[in-house]
């Protein structure tokens, strides 16, 4: 059976299903799947939290591995196909329309509509998640802002201050690129279009019909690939290096600048104490740049027979005290307002780094092809255009023919 139509069955079940009250919904159990950058926490107490609240409703939490999102994704659209999805799991904007196009997400608004703790979150993170037909599919759990982390000994060793332009960061690169250590820690594996979006999108591309072939749009991705074919900055690793691997070698010293958000910082403090900040990425003279606003939510799924239980589950996560744990198991930064003034979980200098690189922050389209984009085009056109099998432009004609024909 095809995956549409059987979504379309399943969808079709779950709208004839009769109306499960608050007290039959307690009689669950209820699958959640969830990643986090660290396997080794577990969300365990706040299980136990939420179970103690709620008798009667079990909350069976599965951790699938991240895999810089392939992984992870792959495995959750092939568990919607096949009829065995949890009933509710975290996802990102980028994968919404393709969920939505799918027929597998349950809108939330009549729920959120009685949830008390909903005015705890601020309209702009709500304005975000809004889907294209104006409902609410996702209810935010955290969020962080992709950022510069620099070496500060690095950059002091070499009279450096850390790069605000295009044309800092590539002369800092090569000026700190000696030896066993290059300038820069290049992602170009899995997940890495979050570190090229500030250098092609920063340079004024755009997902419209004919936004990644534009002059300025080539020329953003030419000076990206430029800086490991031309220049010589990143490690020879980079076509498939992915976050592990810059977070590792930038600890060991091997690079002086990654991209990356807040929920690295406590690792890298804990590995280099103050020989570590942060600044937003770089961007072109004058211009206002782009970075890459990093969503995280919690969807119930259309096919759930536990819909009401789950949505209680995702909720709890999102509410108040229990969603600033949730955020110091992930590393993220809480999106509850009350969360605020006494988040302490990050130092100082890389929660005011994320503040400061809010006014470029965006996110990807939220088209049934973004998803596709982000697992499989973009790492296969950037490694091959890193290795010199095809040229930067004609990657970004692949990107282009992806979206548009």
């Amino acid at each position: 059976m095809k995956r549409r139509t059987f979504l379309q069955l399943a969808g079709a079940g779950a709208l004839a299903a009769p109306f499960v009250s608050p007290a039959a919904a307690q009689q669950a159990t209820v699958r959640w799947w969830y990643h986090f950058d660290n396997p080794q926490n577990s969300p365990a107490e706040l299980v136990a939290a939420f179970e103690k609240e709620n008798p009667g409703i079990k909350i069976q939490a599965e951790s699938i591995p991240w895999g810089g999102g392939s992984d992870y994704y792959t495995r959750l659209f092939a568990s919607l196909v096949a009829g065995n999805a949890p009933d509710c799991a975290m996802v990102k904007l980028n994968n919404q329309a393709q969920l939505l196009q799918m027929g597998a997400l349950e809108p939330l608004d009549s729920r959120l509509g009685g949830w008390a703790a909903r005015s705890d979150i601020s309209d702009s993170i709500w304005n975000v998640n809004k889907a294209t037909d104006g409902k609410q599919y996702f209810l935010p759990v955290q969020y962080v802002v992709l950022y510069l982390y620099y070496r500060t000994d690095l950059f002091q060793a070499a009279g450096l201050q850390p790069p605000k332009t295009y044309e800092d960061f590539l002369a800092a690169a090569k000026a700190l690129t000696k030896g066993d250590v290059y300038g820069f820690g290049m992602r170009g594996g899995a997940g890495g279009h979050d570190n090229w979006a500030p250098f092609v999108l920063g340079n004024g591309a755009t997902f419209d019909k004919g936004g990644m072939v534009s002059e300025k749009a080539l020329a953003g991705n030419r000076f990206y690939v430029s800086l490991m074919r031309d220049h010589k900055v990143v490690p020879p690793s980079a076509p498939t290096d992915g976050f592990r691997q810059i977070v590792d070698g930038f600890k060991a010293g091997r690079s002086a600048m990654v991209i990356h958000h807040v929920g690295s910082s406590n690792e890298m403090v804990q590995a280099l104490g103050d020989k570590v900040s942060a600044v937003p990425v770089p961007k072109p003279a004058g211009a206002k740049g782009w970075t890459i606003f990093g969503d995280e939510s919690n969807a119930v799924f259309s096919a759930s027979k536990q819909k009401d239980a789950a949505f209680r589950w995702i909720s709890f996560l999102s509410t108040a005290n229990n969603n600033v744990a949730f955020n110091k198991l992930t590393g993220q930064l809480p999106v509850t307002t009350s969360s605020a003034a006494t988040w302490d979980v990050h130092p100082k200098r890389f929660v005011e780094a994320s503040a400061a690189s809010l006014p470029a922050a965006g996110v990807l389209p939220d088209l049934p092809k973004t998803a596709d984009f982000v697992r499989t085009v973009w790492p296969t056109s950037m490694q091959r255009a890193l290795l010199g099998q095809i040229t930067p432009d004609d990657m970004m004609k692949a990107v282009e023919a992806h979206f548009h024909g």
